[in-house]
């Protein structure tokens, strides 16, 4: 039913092994040692293919975080109305490139790489009885290809050893699987304490290499992001739920398949550190070069800065207020063209200041609009002096 994965698995694990099998031809246990190498290779050929998507998952993630106060004002103010919410987050992140799907692509893709991988282990033994097998005697299973592979090379499988136990047995094995391992009439050359003292380790060694990955990973989260209870959650299911998992699922996992978790668990922590040193590197480069962008268009020590780069709305606010002083001291009605005597020096200095001119030198600035009426006001008291003083020589004639 799922030919299209398992044919692909089987061809990759085929090339691998035929490479290693040339290298370390005299390999004892039947060449157990080659095939541990081909399914430790194989893993790594697929997370190279997945390496681009990868890549993507952790910038969308990053992206995520970026965002994920926006979509919580967002969750906030709409939160009585599902549809204005959906729309308003869909037009968020379309404007910010975000898309989900990116964050889960790798691990999606990696799903049916396992199933693949396991069902393709699981068919070198065909004696079960459970989902995928065929009730087949052990002679009959010696016999039968396993996709790519042809008898030749499935028996040469069920022989090899890996300290001592076969690739493709798990600890729960039912033991009348166990006459496929060997020659039709032959002894059994193994135990299950044997699988035990092999698998148990291995997924101590799975278990914890996926919690240290998965603790890196969230290291490197802002503490915004870890606020976020969808992240906590998920957080915690990569943290605990997920390493559990492997210490109560791998009893029933062929020795191969805990060495693909193994060789799984060793890429991603080194393609972790690779891909987030070189993010950090490009996030680094782009806050120099933003600050040396701004350090250029500072003004240099000593130097102006160039008024024409001001605000234009600043540029025309004082652009309409010099047309109206100007428009001011045009409509000023000139005092001396009233009053002759008003033309002194003082009375001068009161107009011109109040017409929003500069004072002298050596003169005393007036507040503005006071020029028209002290000038008024020292005419009638010339006026009232005048008076006085013809009155007194009017007094001495007499």
């Amino acid at each position: 039913m799922l030919d299209f994965i398992y044919y692909p698995v089987s061809g990759i694990m085929w090339v691998w092994h035929w490479l290693f099998s040339h290298v370390t031809p005299d390999t004892p246990g039947g060449n157990g040692i080659a095939w541990a190498l081909s399914v430790v290779f194989l893993v790594f050929t697929l997370r190279a293919i997945l390496y681009k998507p990868f890549v993507k998952q952790i910038r969308t993630t990053k992206k995520m975080q970026e965002i994920n106060p926006q979509l919580q004002a967002i969750r906030k103010k709409y939160a009585k109305d599902r549809v204005k919410m959906t729309e308003e987050m869909q037009k968020l992140q379309k404007e910010h490139g975000f898309n989900p799907l990116l964050g889960c692509l790798p691990m999606l893709l990696q799903v049916p790489v396992f199933i693949g991988l396991f069902h393709v282990l699981r068919s070198f033994n065909r004696m079960g009885t459970g989902m995928g097998q065929l009730s087949m005697s052990a002679a009959e299973t010696r016999a039968t290809g396993n996709y790519v592979f042809s008898a030749d090379q499935v028996q040469n499988f069920l022989d090899a050893r890996l300290f001592g136990v076969p690739l493709s047995s798990y600890l729960v094995e039912p033991a009348t699987e166990f006459q496929a391992f060997v020659e039709p009439g032959s002894p059994i050359d193994f135990t299950r304490p044997q699988i035990a003292f092999v698998v148990i380790p291995m997924m101590i060694v799975a278990s914890i290499a996926t919690h240290l990955n998965s603790r890196a990973s969230v290291a490197r989260q802002p503490e915004a992001a870890l606020e976020n209870p969808q992240t906590r959650m998920m957080n915690n299911l990569a943290l605990y739920v997920f390493p559990i998992g492997i210490l109560i699922t791998g009893p029933f996992f062929p020795v191969a398949i805990l060495l693909y978790w193994m060789s799984n668990n060793i890429w991603t922590y080194g393609q972790q550190h690779i891909v987030f040193g070189h993010i950090a590197k490009e996030e680094e480069e782009a806050k120099l070069l933003k600050q040396e962008k701004l350090k250029a268009n500072a003004p240099k020590p000593g130097v102006r800065p160039d008024r024409k780069k001001r605000n234009a709305a600043t540029n025309g606010a004082e652009s309409t207020s010099v047309s109206l002083s100007k428009d001011e001291v045009t409509d000023e009605p000139d005092a001396g063209a009233v009053e002759p005597e008003a033309s002194s020096s003082g009375e001068s200095t009161a107009t011109d200041t109040a017409a929003g001119a500069k004072p002298k030198p050596g003169q005393k600035p007036t507040r503005p609009g006071a020029g028209a009426a002290p000038g008024k006001k020292q005419n009638h008291n010339r006026g009232s002096q005048s008076t006085a003083k013809r009155g007194n020589k009017r007094g001495g004639r007499r």
